[in-house]
């Protein structure tokens, strides 16, 4: 009798010789694009930002607005100027907003105004569509109170913005399809606010956001668990999604998808293109919203629907993050540029990059992907046409795999239309997805069938 591992091999071989198969089509996927981005990143633009953000002072959300050398609304407008700089180099593609609102709350006891510096670069054909970039602005110290001493922020968060920064430099010379938003944040030590300013602001706009990749300290290589490593980076996604509904959680629980939000195939597809177009950096996935009980600015967008991950470095130095600059037993405490890697910094603007380029340059993630395949040992899915597509891939996995694994191609003008049915692959035992793929060969994340994978 055959081992259970041939067996599945078998099947799989059976499913790639299905008759309905459409191959021919199937646009080349490496884009050169993507790497020459890569290499245009530039460690020294990344040092530069962070020293300019670290010469003023501190960037409390409660700090001095007026000042032009020390506080957040020092460092808010010299932002805003680097944006228009980068949008004058290329013919005025960025358009900068400051969108802001005023709030109080347990650490803000004063209304107090919190506003983010945004730069939009409007995609050429499918501009509604918005992957987002960002990084918050603010700094804080032991006391989240104190608004007064030197706060210098490197890497939480200066290392943040220096990459949405450094994207906007590298990105603002191509030409995209959809729409790239570079926003620096302000407010999130204080509670998360800057965030929420722009989710809001986003639904405003009617944006149908698909991504936003929140980085928040991601410049420091060496953590305080004595590891010292450059060559891996954490992105966490959440689960289940924050509007789930009890029906909708009713049925994933019976057919699952708790591994298969829109986030977290947003983390599997950043996972993929490090391997495929970057040396030596690893992304490795973490099965969670944030760190354990603590938070970053994703979360606001997750709280309104919208498709998030976290960017974080692989490990932390906990006497570098929300420390007064001091000398104590021997060890230095507080966050200042000397413990950035800006190297390694380079490599996750570099990720960061190449995502944003590879979403806003594919279809967007297929719509009302469907599963069939209940009492059959044949599965089929569809799906609706996609603006832009050339073509599909359906994918599957083990339950218990991380990683999307086998895969078919199904171009768009295929018989039966926007539908695939894999001979002899049993839905029991497998989780099922579909990309959107432009004629170029830029593909989209992938979409889990139903609600628990739809964007």
């Amino acid at each position: 009798m055959p081992c259970p591992r041939l067996l599945t091999g078998l099947l799989i071989s059976m499913a790639w010789l299905s008759p309905a198969m459409s191959i021919a089509a199937e646009p080349a996927t490496d884009q050169s694009l993507l790497r020459e981005a890569a290499a245009a990143v530039s460690p020294a633009e990344l040092k530069a930002t962070i020293q300019t953000l670290v010469g003023f002072g501190t960037r409390h959300t409660l700090s001095d607005t007026v000042s032009d050398t020390r506080g957040i609304g020092a460092a808010r407008r010299w932002v805003q100027r680097r944006f228009g700089e980068l949008s004058r180099q290329c013919g005025q593609c960025l358009e900068v907003v400051t969108p802001s609102q005023t709030f109080t709350g347990p650490r803000m006891p004063q209304p107090t105004e919190v506003m983010d510096i945004v730069a939009i670069q409007r995609g050429s054909s499918d501009a509604n569509r918005v992957i987002l970039i960002t990084g918050h602005l603010d700094s804080r110290v032991s006391d989240i109170m104190n608004s007064t001493s030197d706060a210098p922020g490197a890497n939480d968060d200066a290392s943040g913005v220096a990459a949405v920064l450094e994207a906007a430099r590298v990105l603002s010379k191509q030409r995209l399809r959809a729409t790239v938003v570079y926003a620096a944040l302000s407010g999130e030590e204080q509670g998360l606010y800057g965030g929420k300013v722009l989710a809001e602001y986003a639904r405003a706009q009617g944006w149908q956001v698909q991504a936003d990749l929140n980085n928040d300290i991601v410049g420091n290589s060496h953590g305080q668990d004595g590891v010292h490593d450059n060559s891996s980076v954490r992105v966490f996604s959440e689960g289940t999604k924050a509007l789930e509904t009890p029906a909708q959680a009713a049925r994933r629980r019976y057919n699952g998808g708790e591994v298969d939000s829109p986030s977290r195939n947003i983390a599997r597809f950043m996972a993929s293109l490090a391997e495929r177009y970057l040396t030596n950096l690893h992304v490795q996935m973490v099965y969670r919203t944030d760190r354990y009980g603590r938070g970053g600015d994703q979360v606001a967008f997750l709280d309104m629907g919208f498709p998030a991950v976290r960017v974080t470095e692989a490990h932390e130095d906990y006497t570098h993050q929300h420390q007064d600059l001091r000398v104590d037993n021997g060890v230095q405490y507080g966050d200042t540029i000397e413990f950035v890697d800006v190297d390694y910094l380079a490599q996750v603007a570099r990720l960061n990059i190449v995502a944003l380029a590879a979403m806003a340059n594919a279809p967007a993630p297929p719509k009302g992907v469907g599963i069939e395949g209940a009492v059959t040992p044949d599965t089929t899915l569809k799906w609706e046409p996609q603006a832009g597509a050339a073509g599909y891939r359906v994918w599957w996995r083990s339950t218990t795999e991380p990683q999307w694994k086998y895969s078919r191609f199904v171009a768009a003008d295929a018989q039966p239309p926007h539908r695939l049915t894999l001979k002899n692959v049993v839905i029991d035992d497998w989780f099922f997805g579909v990309s959107s793929v432009s004629a170029d060969g830029y593909e989209s994340p992938v979409v889990f069938p139903g609600d628990p994978g739809a964007f």
